[in-house]
């Protein structure tokens, strides 16, 4: 049953704005104004300026004339969105999936992972705590729905805690306000005298839906859990992630790459025990100053030896600044994939073809970078230059493919693009007797061809076809032996001679 954990900061551009400015006084009452259509406004004030009477929106000049003595500063929204967005790639620790719930507030799917923390009230405590450290005061809740967790953390008890199925019951006396509707749906509400969301619950759905239209009653489906909702997390959710907590901060190089080893172990155990294989592993090490060191290597094939695993991370440890320390280690397997069981190779010289090969095709991967190290696959296309594609260098489970046609061999080398050359051949229609390219003049000595390819017409309106663009090709070689792959561009005309081009070479 899915379990969300909201996490919100009454005070958030307050307390970012004292954070930036650690060394400023503030004196009783503070506040932050920003512009609003032209009118100076309160954006955010803290707790003397609110005990005082001060409220967010009101105008500037309203406010000095209750309060002379009111500090301010300016607003900095971009400034507190990226604090947000940083706060929600530190909360990664405590769930692989935050959503950003703006401006001043996280949701998390925390389904499965409270076990961490000996349960979720150890979880919330343990988050709340930290951001108290930090100079971010928190309101928290944990329930089935993002919905019920977000009205909770608003409107409800700090750190509440709804059991599964009980989100009816926990806000039936919340006010209508905690379904995050728009001000003019919560203001037509409130003339009707509906004081809580239990009261708006109670009414027959019929009626409730024509008279508040389907924007009220899926918010209320939402919080209750009868509809479902579409968080947009930092990071896809992924359900093959492990996490390692330590009771003292580690920094020393060894035992970076212990550690590595240790989970590792942990969520490869997982994957075989469910039969999986992943292609990509993501190693993040979270310090004790906030700041997240991520790593990733790849697999050529879908793999769960641990061993393997930590030995690709191994050189990438090199690179990790611990900080102050660390104090989290995460890994989540992405692009996981069916395995079964494999047989060891009997040979006595070990493994041999694909499985042989993917170790060495790893550390080519991991050392070059992404997209360095590919196959040629054929691809269904009349053009040359567009019949192969790049794939990944090895795959257990190969797709259906074209073919290489035997009967129309392509050059080993493709150009990226064709070169011009100079070409001398006794009638138009006849292959090359010599050209000259790079600077240098070949006499040819055998030919074959041509082999005509036009255009691929079915790319392009009908009306756009150009039967003169087709293109000849004829395989020629040097008096060295050296063979080339050259073709004239375009039907003769005495008028306007075509050009030719070399393509690609055979060896």
């Amino acid at each position: 049953m899915a379990r969300y954990l909201c996490v919100w900061s009454p005070n958030w551009a307050i307390a970012n704005w004292i954070r930036r400015n650690p060394s400023v006084s503030r004196g009783e009452a503070f506040a932050l104004i920003a512009t609003e259509r032209g009118v100076r406004r309160l954006a955010a004030v803290d707790s003397g300026a609110t005990a005082l009477g001060l409220v967010p929106g009101q105008k500037v000049t309203d406010a000095a004339a209750l309060v002379p003595h009111l500090a301010t500063a300016e607003a900095d929204p971009a400034a507190d969105e990226h604090a947000l967005t940083a706060l929600a790639d530190w909360c990664a620790r405590f769930s692989p999936a935050v959503a950003m719930d703006p401006p001043d507030g996280l949701i998390l799917d925390t389904t499965g992972v409270d076990h961490l923390w000996g349960g979720e009230a150890a979880m919330i405590d343990d988050l709340a705590v930290r951001l108290a450290g930090n100079g971010i005061p928190i309101r928290a809740a944990v329930a089935g729905s993002a919905g019920a967790a977000w009205a909770l953390a608003h409107f409800g008890p700090d750190r509440t805690i709804s059991p599964p199925g009980t989100e009816a019951a926990r806000l039936s006396s919340l006010p209508p306000a905690a379904l995050r509707l728009s001000p003019a749906d919560a203001a037509q509400i409130g003339r009707l005298g509906l004081r809580s969301i239990g009261a708006l619950a109670a009414l027959p759905r019929a009626e409730f839906g024509c008279r508040f239209g389907p924007e009220v009653m899926r918010r209320l489906d939402q919080a209750l859990g009868f509809a479902g909702e579409a968080l947009v997390f930092r990071r896809p959710p992924n359900p093959w992630f492990a996490r390692l907590a330590f009771a003292e901060p580690i920094s020393a190089p060894e035992d970076l790459a212990r550690v590595s080893g240790d989970i590792a172990r942990r969520l490869t155990a997982r994957l075989e025990a469910e039969g999986r294989g992943a292609r990509r592993f993501d190693l993040a090490f979270h310090s004790l100053d906030g700041e997240e060191e991520r790593r990733s290597i790849g697999l050529a094939l879908p793999g769960r030896d641990a061993d393997a695993v930590a030995r690709l991370f191994l050189p990438l440890l090199d690179t990790v600044d611990p900080g102050f320390g660390i104090e989290v280690v995460t890994l989540a397997a992405r692009e996981v994939e069916a395995l079964g069981s494999r047989q060891p190779n009997l040979s006595p010289h070990g493994e041999a073809g694909e499985e042989g090969l993917a170790p060495f095709i790893d550390r080519l991967v991991n050392r070059l970078g992404d997209g360095v190290v590919w196959r040629d696959e054929a691809f269904a296309s009349h053009a040359p230059e567009r019949a192969t594609r790049r794939r990944p260098p090895l795959s257990i489970a190969p797709s259906p493919r074209p073919s290489w046609d035997a009967e129309r061999p392509r050059p080993l080398r493709l150009f990226r693009r064709p070169e011009p050359i100079e070409v001398v051949a006794p009638v138009p229609d006849d292959p090359p007797i010599l050209f000259h390219w790079r600077g240098k003049t070949r006499r040819v000595r055998r030919a074959e061809g041509p082999e005509r390819l036009g255009q691929e017409w079915w790319r392009r309106p009908f009306d756009a076809a150009d039967p003169s663009a087709a293109r000849d090709y004829y395989q020629v070689e040097d008096e060295s032996g050296a063979r080339f792959w050259v073709f004239r561009a375009g039907l003769y005309d005495a008028r306007d001679p075509p050009k030719w081009w070399l393509h690609g070479l055979f060896g």
